[in-house]
């Protein structure tokens, strides 16, 4: 409703000058009605005729838009771009255009981060009990996986003939203590059991719990927890080293998500995290952040960031039950408000694949092209750190017309503003100094159909993942070979390098199966991820993803030789479809937001 009002009112406007500005005709329908002619004393000369929607549309002669169809509107003297460096526009044109502008100002810096994780336990209290020498499970106590066992519980009976010995060394010394060297002995050999797994609690008892008839000795919990995993049955056979019991702490949970490396600037330890999760709907949980990983994943470009969260227990029809099962997926949102900044509008910036752009209104009517150095970008402003002065007006709706009409009319485009070690921010009367662009080397004007070939590349990837995801390799095949000739018509740009990595990734080789071809699209896909989220940055030319959600499974190690633990992938339409195990395990994903 929003962008429906403003074109109505430009057709409505349009419409009328168009009207206007063609000869009337008499009423009878034949010879035009005399008006004020266009060379008429007192009125100013027409340019050239200009689609009021599609300004890059001109002709010298009236008619209709070859875009939209409107009627061209005259341009006349005074309104016409002027030769230093502004666009001017009449108050008609801008009534028309929309031009809306907002004031520069300080004010918090607002960002809100979604991430998506898993709720695991504590890794520091994870145990895995196993064998300490060669025997035979007798008898397992706790059958059952997920059981809750305190410290000192039994576990299984252990025959082992070492292990027999040692015990029956122990207890004898104990009752000897007038043996010669008695106390020495007994002190090696209670270390000895301690080597061989037994507890200090479980060495003194000894004397009074172990019979000379008993052929097995207890395996005891060596800590409170849960039962994660049950390796061992009774009767097994079990060598030295051999897991029996998996344990873990299910007290304290740790929330585990990835952070990528433009969001690692928001974040720190003891930050405010709200969790949630489709297992317990309607309860947010909210927590602080732990711990930061100070290594970066050179593949997926993210850090491990860790938030600490208290479970507890409750009982459920007689038996224990803890809020947080073990291995839940579930969301983050992280909500950070950083101290007063220099901020506009994040619509008001254009990115042209060098410096970014605003237009500020130096006179009503009259618009310059800024190049600004951004920073921080919150979720409705961004941060100017040069470029720009608190109180300027910036054209926040709009300015992609004024942008096109400054290339008409051939205004050069401006040079990245000085960075922070070169003065305060310029005034609109001062210059500022050259530098070198944002985008890099390659950095330039982006092309009127960028858009266009950025969005055919996306869907031709799409198909690829698609294919996948349908399980069919002639498929992938097919789609991968078409991808070939849409990569040549991806633009260059320079502020956003991950496209230039995905258009490389793209020349998929033919796969001979499945696994093969889910290998050769994940640095594509980790690459389409990175050029969705760089397009979301770039006003410009975001629309060529404004359909695409992307999605994450954690559970991609099983799916092609030397796969990640987790992959990302993007999407054009729902519901989730996973490329990397397809009929398997189809709509296994989490969505990272589109």
């Amino acid at each position: 409703m929003k962008l429906l009002l403003p074109i109505v009112a430009a057709a409505v406007v349009a419409g009328a000058i168009g009207w206007f500005a063609r000869p009337h005709l008499s009423p009878g329908g034949g010879r035009p009605v005399a008006g004020p002619s266009d060379d008429a004393p007192g009125t100013r000369r027409i340019l050239y005729y200009q689609s009021p929607m599609h300004p890059w549309v001109r002709s010298d002669q009236p008619g209709r838009c070859t875009v939209c169809g409107m009627d061209l509107v005259p341009v006349r003297e005074g309104e016409a771009p002027a030769v230093d460096g502004l666009v001017t526009l009449g108050s008609n044109a801008v009534t028309v255009v929309g031009v809306q502008t907002e004031a520069v100002r300080r004010q918090p810096l607002v960002r809100t981060l979604r991430f998506a994780g898993t709720i695991d336990d504590d890794d520091s209290r994870h145990r895995i009990l196993g064998a300490y020498l060669d025997g035979r499970i007798e008898e397992l106590f706790v059958n059952n996986e997920g059981a809750e066992i305190v410290a000192g519980q039994r576990l299984a009976r252990f025959y082992s003939p070492m292990l027999l010995t040692a015990v029956r060394e122990y207890v004898a010394l104990r009752k000897d203590a007038s043996a010669a060297g008695g106390p020495l002995l007994l002190s090696g050999a209670a270390t000895r059991l301690r080597q061989l797994g037994l507890t200090d609690a479980q060495v003194l008892s000894l004397p009074t719990t172990f019979r000379e008839t008993d052929l097995a000795v207890d395996i005891l919990a060596p800590m409170s927890g849960t039962v994660v995993k049950r390796t061992v049955y009774a009767g097994q056979h079990v060598k030295e080293g051999e897991p029996l019991f998996e344990l873990g702490d299910f007290t304290t949970m740790w929330f585990k998500f990835d952070a990528y490396e433009r969001d690692l600037a928001w974040l720190r330890p003891g930050q405010a995290v709200e969790i949630t999760t489709a297992a317990l709907p309607g309860r947010v949980f909210t927590n602080a952040v732990a711990f930061i990983d100070p290594n970066v994943d050179a593949v997926t470009r993210s850090a491990k960031v860790r938030v600490e969260i208290p479970n507890p227990s409750s009982t459920v029809e007689g038996r224990a039950e803890r809020l947080f099962r073990h291995r839940l997926f579930a969301d983050a949102r992280v909500r950070t408000v950083a101290p007063d900044a220099l901020c506009l509008p994040r619509t008001a910036v254009l990115s042209t694949g060098g410096a970014p752009v605003a237009y500020v209104e130096r006179a009503p009517g009259h618009y310059e092209a800024r190049a600004l150095r951004l920073g921080r970008i919150g979720d409705e402003v961004v941060e100017v750190t040069a470029g720009l002065a608190e109180g300027e007006r910036v054209v926040t709706q709009g300015n992609l017309l004024l942008d096109s009409q400054s290339q008409i009319a051939g205004v050069p485009r401006p040079e990245d503003p000085a960075g922070d070690d070169a003065g305060p921010v310029a005034s609109p009367q001062a210059k500022p100094a050259p530098a070198a662009p944002v985008g890099g080397p390659s950095g330039g004007v982006i092309a009127p159909g960028a858009q266009r070939a950025v969005r055919d590349f996306l869907k031709a990837a799409d198909a690829v993942r698609e294919a996948l995801a349908a399980d069919d390799l002639t498929r992938f095949n097919v789609a991968a070979a078409a991808l070939h000739p849409v990569v040549g018509a991806l633009p260059d740009i320079g502020a956003l390098p991950a496209l230039a990595r995905a258009g490389k990734a793209a020349h998929l080789p033919e796969a001979k199966d499945l696994p093969s071809a889910r290998k050769s699209f994940y640095p594509l896909s980790t690459d389409l991820v990175e050029v969705v989220r760089g397009l979301r940055g770039m006003p410009d030319i975001a629309a060529a993803s404004a359909d695409v959600t992307l999605y994450q499974c954690p559970m991609v190690k099983r799916a092609f030789p030397g796969a990640p633990k987790t992959a990302s992938w993007i999407q054009l339409g729902g519901p989730v479809r996973n490329p990397w195990f397809g009929a398997d395990m189809i709509d296994c994903g989490t969505e990272l937001g589109r």
